[in-house]
């Protein structure tokens, strides 16, 4: 199961919300037994991680692994590389912008030097904006996901992240907008002779314009005094738009370039790059805050450490038909020429269970339940339809019927042909299908009268039968 908190957390709450539909006696019994067991093989009870990890290993190697983490982050990672890629190509064409010369004018430094601290107003204002929880973009979303990548299911608990999931994306975009802005500006010292100047409408002297510059420089200008511009290159760096004819010390106005890359590093891609960590540590934090006061944690903790008291009696009351062997009174003989429905995984892990139930070289074998979506089971059950042969549905048998299970027969009476036989296999606490009397076979004797359906059998037991 994933360690990172937000796989974990969009997991848990989807597990979290597939065991509603469950009984509450049926999630006690389930996991009681998941911590009593981890706890003899661990020494201690599961976490949420273990917790879904032993889920995930009772419903077969097909349904160990959740999809719901990876379809709900699906969106978000393909925006975070569309942001990037596109921030990688905003970067080289702004900075190409802002170096634009053709010999007739210098390279205006103010520019630069603004297009820069705007760099650094945007990403505090990102930073903020995750931290107070503002989402001004939110009609983008729908369920916590962009609505040009729609999932198979909504992840509701991406809606409380949103804001920490936008940051990290718009740091990730302009740390590759001030990258490539950079690598941009030193390949085009490397490549042309720039000449850069500064000019202002404003009554500004040179001394002034040089404290501002020493003002930017200060995070560096200690240790790396060749990368603050002197006075006198300010001064004679200073031009006017009516001004006529060349510098008169050309070779001079290229030391601008120093400065204007540890301007450019230090304001426009460092603090993107500290705030993106921050961005995730922040992330991280609020994910584990999350899973820690899910309503769903402390209700398993309750079931973790309460003893589970058996109290399977019949509905009714009332004294159940005698067991019936396969193939005795008209029940149905194993095996038999359908198709083979493995309900949550059950008997996944063995390849001979489906020849020793069903006839043929190359029985069907299908999967339904469990982790599986709803539209999965509608997708097997139609598969299983065109076949039109007797479905056999393996189960686990020392589980009680679900609910889910319930509605999926019903699904199975719609979509198949009339008179399609259902038969349920519960598979014993071995593996192997369970015996005709053996008593686990009890609540499942109980669950087939339930539903009232001449079709439906449980290993030899037949509701037709019974109700005579």
């Amino acid at each position: 199961m994933p360690s990172s908190p937000l796989p974990l957390l969009l997991d848990f709450d989807h597990q979290y919300h597939r065991d509603q539909r469950q009984s509450a006696d049926f999630l006690h019994r389930r996991d009681r037994r998941l911590a009593l067991d981890y706890q003899r093989r661990h020494g201690s009870l599961p976490g949420q991680a273990a917790w879904l990890g032993e889920i995930g290993a009772a419903s077969g190697p097909e349904q160990s692994k959740h999809a719901d983490s990876a379809a709900g982050l699906r969106g978000w990672r393909r925006l975070r590389l569309l942001f990037m890629a596109l921030g990688a190509v905003l970067g080289v064409l702004t900075m190409l912008g802002l170096l634009y010369y053709d010999g007739g004018r210098r390279i205006n430094v103010t520019l630069i030097v603004a297009m820069a601290l705007l760099q650094l107003l945007l990403a505090l204002l990102t930073s903020a904006q995750a931290m107070v929880g503002a989402r001004p973009w939110r009609g983008l979303f729908r369920d916590g996901v962009p609505r040009w990548w729609p999932l198979p299911e909504p992840a509701p608990m991406l809606r409380l992240l949103q804001p920490h999931l936008a940051a990290r994306i718009a740091h990730g975009g302009g740390l590759a907008f001030g990258l490539c802005a950079l690598l941009t500006l030193l390949t085009q010292v490397l490549i042309k002779d720039l000449a850069f100047g500064w000019s202002t409408t404003l009554q500004a002297s040179a001394a002034g314009y040089h404290e501002l510059m020493r003002a930017l420089a200060w995070p560096w200008r200690e240790w790396l005094p060749g990368a603050v511009p002197s006075l006198e290159l300010v001064e004679r760096s200073r031009y006017f738009r009516l001004g006529q004819g060349a510098p008169a010390e050309p070779a001079l106005l290229g030391g601008w370039w120093p400065f204007l890359a540890m301007l450019w590093a230090v304001y426009a891609v460092i603090p993107r790059l500290l705030l993106l960590a921050f961005g995730s540590w922040q992330l991280r934090r609020r994910a584990l805050a999350l899973l820690r006061d899910h309503p769903g944690h402390a209700a398993l903790l309750e079931r973790f450490n309460t003893a589970y008291v058996e109290s399977d009696r019949p509905a009714d009351h009332e004294p159940l038909p005698a067991s019936r062997s396969p193939g005795i009174d008209g029940g149905p003989a194993l095996p038999v020429p359908g198709t083979l429905i493995r309900w949550a995984g059950a008997g996944a892990g063995q390849p001979g269970l489906a020849r020793h139930l069903i006839q043929g070289d190359e029985p069907l074998v299908l999967n339904a339940g469990g982790a599986a979506s709803l539209e999965q089971d509608a997708e097997t059950l139609a598969e299983a339809a065109q076949c039109n042969r007797p479905l056999v549905i393996v189960t686990r048998g020392w589980e009680p019927p679900t609910g889910e299970l319930q509605d999926f027969l019903t699904d199975a009476r719609q979509r198949c042909a009339a008179g399609t036989p259902l038969i349920l296999v519960p598979l014993a606490a071995d593996g192997d299908p369970a015996p005709a009397r053996d008593d686990t076979l009890a609540q499942w004797q109980r669950f087939a009268l339930r539903q009232k359906d001449p079709r439906l059998s449980v290993a030899g037991f037949s509701v037709a039968e019974a109700d005579q």
